[in-house]
């Protein structure tokens, strides 16, 4: 099987650096396009006049498309350091698997590499697993790097 266009969710963490590492080193033996994503909320109020009066609420979106960019550059540098030029693009929309899954589809991607933090036990319980949840949203492999 041969994949044509990659896409890695980002998310800043060691572990998601560890999954453009892996998907890199596909995307370089099937000679494939690699995509970049992160995922930042999407304004809830966007036709709200009153909802950009808070000084506070503004900064933190423009803190959350800094950390998103910045976290994207860092991922497309390991994927330089395997050969391999990646596509970066912050998404705007749902932080959650049904954001990872839709951005795959309008991507056109065929195959999604994401990081799994590996929670056991309660913790699984309390936080849930992402990469399951993905899973069970799409229809296109996921491979899950662990670490």
């Amino acid at each position: 099987m041969s994949y044509n266009h990659i896409l890695v969710p980002v998310d800043g963490s060691q572990i998601s650096f560890s999954a453009v590492k892996k998907a890199a080193q596909i995307a370089k033996a099937f000679n494939s396009k690699l995509s970049l994503i992160s995922l930042v909320a999407e304004d809830p109020f966007t036709d709200a006049d009153f909802y950009y009066s808070s000084a506070v609420m503004k900064e933190y979106f423009v803190i959350a498309y800094e950390n998103a960019e910045a976290a994207l550059k860092e991922a497309s540098e390991f994927a330089k350091a395997e050969g391999v030029e990646a596509n970066v693009k912050v998404v705007k929309g749902q932080v959650n698997a049904d954001g990872v899954s839709t951005a795959a589809t309008n991507e056109k991607v065929d195959l999604i590499v994401m990081g799994s933090h590996g929670r056991k036990g309660f913790k699984k319980l309390i936080l849930g697993s992402f990469a399951q949840d993905v899973l069970n949203k799409t229809e296109i492999p996921v491979l899950v790097v662990k670490n």
